[in-house]
């Protein structure tokens, strides 16, 4: 992982993929806005993942390594919803993250992001920490230990580092921490838990009873909306709902480019089966999502399915595994999660019939208050399955895969980032940056350039560019020499470019240029469409 992750988000930045938002009035820490590529290239993430898995899919015919077929259906729900959904759910009490403030620098901090090492010096043994990207950590720890011992660059060798890199988490007395932006020990707090809800009212007056949340999760409108979707269709069990849509957690510290924000687009399902069924279902979700990253381009190398060991597993959960990238802004050996797929039994569907479960009791039941009455309340509502062939009323297991729409675009934004050398228009070799992204993702799919300004050039070009774009995404470039142009399309990931030239005038054919082998060939003009179309699938 040799990639600059600094030279990506300057590419970002200067081609259009995405901006910090608000980013005139000195943006807003964990937003971020997506440029003309950006949004093209989200949107086609999206589009691919919607195709793939609801609208491509055939219900009469099992695919391969699912125990039977299937039907898929899709949902968009609402990002404010009844605030007794969260109390069920169990978001209102449990979703938490543990934070640290600092006394000194008056920052706050999520608890688990903070890392650091063991280092004595002139006769004293403290826990230097850091939030720089993995790879600055080593050289930032040492300056940051250099400053507080006193001492000169020079005097490196006066550090006696004790165990490599760390979590805070690990370390019990907080007295001999120096905290990330602090220069005295002592001065970051006890942790203590902090709720990742947004917390709205919903009407004119703000009050307790009219408080409400944005949604940190898709999937709950999923699961409360069962019975509606079953009895509106013809779905029977084994049967999907997919849902795309925004949610927002309110993180502590985010970080990382994209990688962690507090607005942020989901892409879930939410497959509900036969509970005999369902480990079944789970290896099969859990198979298919990897298998859909890899056809999109993300490599063996840097992409990896790994299942949970039984520590980590949430108290609902029988399996899961994540599906994880080796972005480049993590140490060595480190991934970050792209999606999970979670076994999540009938949790959701009872939670929401009888009201929040309690997650120290196995097998699960009603959480009860200091009354001996349920803690938060269900609907009510029965959200059981009667299988009309067989007789057999039950509660349909989850088997959820959920991906981030954002971090995917991340993760292929990061695989898709080249530098290599390519000849210029008088063949002598020139760097170039180049994304190479899968055509199905990529933002603009062509480019089409007259060579010169003059000649007929120009409207043979406006033409064959007036016909591609009624099919799908193009670009069309007069300006400067052929060769930048080239470059430019490079930077944006456009795997083709059609050239018109002066051979066009004579036998009514055009150069491709292959993005990624650099290959050219000539095409007649009225076989443009049919060349792509082909090649774009």
């Amino acid at each position: 992982m040799t990639m600059n992750m600094d030279k990506l988000v300057s590419l970002c930045k200067r081609r259009g993929f995405m901006f910090q938002s608000s980013e005139i009035y000195g943006g807003l820490n964990g937003f971020w806005d997506y440029g003309p590529l950006g949004v093209e290239l989200k949107r086609n993430i999206k589009e691919a993942w919607w195709r793939d898995m609801v609208s491509g899919h055939n219900e009469l015919v099992a695919p391969p390594g699912a125990p039977s077929a299937y039907e898929m259906t899709g949902l968009d729900c609402t990002i404010i919803m009844h605030p007794q959904i969260w109390k069920c759910s169990g978001h209102f009490d449990l979703f938490c993250d543990f934070m640290v403030d600092c006394r000194e620098s008056k920052r706050r901090y999520r608890h688990d992001h903070i890392r650091g090492r063991w280092v004595e010096a002139k006769g004293q043994r403290i826990f230097v920490t850091t939030l720089v990207q993995a790879i600055e950590e080593e050289q930032d720890l040492q300056h940051r230990a250099l400053k507080f011992f006193h001492l000169r660059n020079k005097d490196a060798e006066q550090l006696h580092w004790d165990g490599g890199i760390q979590s805070l988490a690990g370390v019990r007395d907080l007295a001999v921490v120096l905290g990330p932006d602090a220069s005295q020990l002592g001065t970051l707090t006890d942790p203590r838990e902090f709720n990742l809800m947004f917390k709205t009212y919903v009407g004119a007056l703000a009050g307790e009873e009219s408080a409400a949340y944005l949604r940190p999760e898709t999937a709950q409108g999923m699961f409360v909306n069962f019975k509606n979707v079953l009895d509106s269709t013809r779905v029977r069990v084994p049967f999907g709902i997919a849902q795309m849509g925004k949610s927002f957690r309110n993180e502590i510290t985010p970080r990382n480019f994209t990688f962690r924000s507090r607005e942020f687009e989901q892409m879930e399902i939410e497959f509900f089966c036969h509970p005999s069924e369902s480990q079944a279902w789970y290896r099969y979700w859990r198979d298919r999502r990897m298998k859909w990253y890899q056809d999109l381009g993300l490599s063996g190398e840097r992409l990896r399915l790994r299942e949970h060991d039984p520590d980590e597993l949430s108290h609902y959960s029988t399996g899961t595994a994540d599906i994880e990238y080796a972005f480049p802004f993590l140490a060595d050996g480190e991934y970050g999660e792209l999606e999970g797929v979670a076994h999540r039994g009938d949790f959701d569907l009872r939670s929401h019939m009888e009201g929040k479960l309690d997650p120290k009791t196995c097998p699960l039941q009603l959480e009860l208050d200091a009354n001996g009455q349920p803690k938060y309340r269900g609907s009510g509502k029965d959200l059981t399955y009667r299988d009309d062939l067989t007789g057999e009323r039950f509660i349909p297991h989850v088997v959820e895969p959920a991906a981030g729409a954002d971090r995917a675009a991340l993760a292929f934004l990061c695989e898709a980032y080249t530098e290599d050398e390519a000849p210029d228009e008088h063949g002598n070799l020139q760097s170039r940056t180049v994304m190479r992204f899968h055509p199905r993702v990529a933002p603009i799919k062509c480019a089409v350039f007259p060579l010169v300004k003059k000649d007929g050039m120009p409207e043979v070009a406006q033409r064959i560019y007036a016909e591609l774009k009624t099919h799908f995404p193009v670009f069309y470039d007069e300006k400067g020499a052929v060769g930048r142009r080239y470059r430019r399309q490079d930077e944006a990931g456009t795997p083709y470019c059609i050239t018109v030239d002066g051979q066009t005038l004579v036998d009514n054919t055009v150069t491709v240029r292959d993005r990624d082998s650099l290959e050219q060939w000539r095409v007649k003009v009225d076989d443009c469409l049919p060349e792509l179309l082909q090649r774009l699938k």
